[in-house]
């Protein structure tokens, strides 16, 4: 991912958690799984953060970085998409309209559709460098010497 994503999916993405958090979700398993998919994606973003700022991704070489932010980021977006749709469908069953904990609903479904969009524009940009687009494949091959 990209500085600027990574940085846009951690802010958007401790919104959702923190605007959920404040309002009374416990009895509502829908909040619940919002909950998990937001902390869960915003942890694992910022220790994917903090590895490509150390690049302690070098020392991991035996790793397939691409394919692992690949899936990760399709992973991400994927539940992010089932967490947008899950609050956005429980706002007006739980608050009442204009209270603090409707505005405060509402406002995690939006951005949970935000970080949803951003993780999939990583998703598509990390299925970019994992096939290997941009590059010149005759360049980068190793030259042969010619024996005829």
């Amino acid at each position: 991912m990209p500085p600027a994503l990574t940085w846009v999916a951690q802010v958007l993405g401790c919104l959702v958690w923190t605007l959920i958090a404040d309002t009374y979700y416990q009895p509502y398993p829908s909040y619940g799984w919002v909950m998990f998919v937001a902390v869960f994606f915003w942890m694992v973003t910022v220790i994917l953060f903090a590895m490509y700022l150390f690049q302690l991704q070098l020392k991991l070489y035996m790793i397939p970085w691409p394919i692992v932010l690949l899936v990760f980021n399709a992973a991400a977006s994927v539940l992010y998409a089932t967490a947008f749709v899950t609050s956005a469908t429980s706002v007006e069953l739980y608050s009442w309209p204009h209270s603090p904990d409707y505005n405060r609903r509402a406002a995690a479904s939006f951005f949970a559709c935000l970080v949803m969009i951003v993780y999939g524009v990583s998703a598509c940009l990390s299925f970019r460098i994992w096939k290997g687009y941009g590059s010149n494949t005759a360049t980068s091959q190793a030259t042969l010497p010619n024996h005829t």
